[in-house]
């Protein structure tokens, strides 16, 4: 059984690259990881990455139940239009105590961390909601468990599906927490999630636009604000980025009616600065 499932996995992986088309290698990829690894198997992968955060990394998370209670309820509304494309994701959403790092990123079973860095830089819910929409998309594309297939091989990573190899998935788990496999994140797996971010932040009631005034903000510090360069490091920003994100929302219509600032300053009021 494992060889024909590695055979016809071959066979699919081949086929969609050796098209050398962006698109169809994306989909076979993406086929090739929803086979591969459950859902299941996902959500246990997540939680040895959430171990190797705070075993290696340090990670302190807020505790603050005002602060906790707010960014889930942002987020919320934005996971619930997520699971209507992948409905067996189990979301947890917890918020990453590190003032000076502007950033936010998702690891497969859907674990969502946010940074009170962000927190602290968004100037509207509107742009609080498109970065955590576009890293839900990151987890709805399976673009970790897609890297995961392109820097192992399709053999570890059957392996590892399979519950026959704990050494790989440790240190997979060690990669992702350190950021290795985010990384692997290329132009394709960022456009699929800007559109999946734009989608569910107005589905979710926010305004689409507030990802693309944060993509603008970031640009604009970058050089005076150390702290965006941890996002912009795997999520590089360009005007040709920006100008999709326009297309995209002008395109399929989408809209949201909150765009202001919400109850977000009575939260920043509450974090550490430094």
């Amino acid at each position: 059984m494992q060889r024909m499932v590695t055979a016809l996995l071959t066979l699919t992986l081949a086929s969609g690259l050796s098209t050398g088309c962006a698109k169809q290698r994306v989909g076979a990829e993406k086929a090739i990881a929803s086979v591969l690894i459950s859902d299941e198997q996902e959500a246990q992968l997540g939680l040895q990455v959430k171990k190797e955060l705070e075993t290696k990394e340090n990670v302190k998370y807020v505790e603050d139940p005002a602060v906790l209670d707010y960014v889930r309820s942002i987020s919320a509304p934005i996971l619930a239009q997520a699971n209507k494309d992948r409905s067996g994701v189990k979301w947890k959403v917890n918020v990453i105590n590190d003032p000076k790092t502007v950033n936010a990123f998702a690891t497969p079973g859907g674990f969502l961390y946010v940074y009170t860095g962000l927190l602290l830089a968004a100037d509207s819910e509107a742009e609080l909601a498109g970065v955590m929409a576009h890293e839900a998309g990151h987890v709805v594309g399976r673009h970790s468990a897609r890297a995961m297939v392109n820097a192992y091989g399709l053999q570890a990573i059957t392996q590892v599906a399979l519950g026959q190899n704990p050494g790989t998935a440790a240190q997979i788990a060690a990669q992702l927490a350190g950021g290795g496999l985010q990384l692997a994140h290329g132009r394709s797996e960022e456009t699929e999630a800007d559109e999946y971010g734009a989608k569910y932040s107005a589905g979710a009631g926010f305004d689409p636009n507030g990802l693309i005034t944060f993509f603008q903000k970031l640009q604009k510090e970058q050089g005076s604000t150390p702290g965006v360069m941890k996002w912009l490091s795997t999520h590089p920003t360009n005007e040709d980025r920006i100008a999709h994100l326009r297309k995209i929302i002008a395109q399929q219509g989408l809209k949201g009616d909150r765009t202001g600032p919400g109850g977000l300053p009575a939260i920043q009021a509450k974090l550490p600065k430094q």
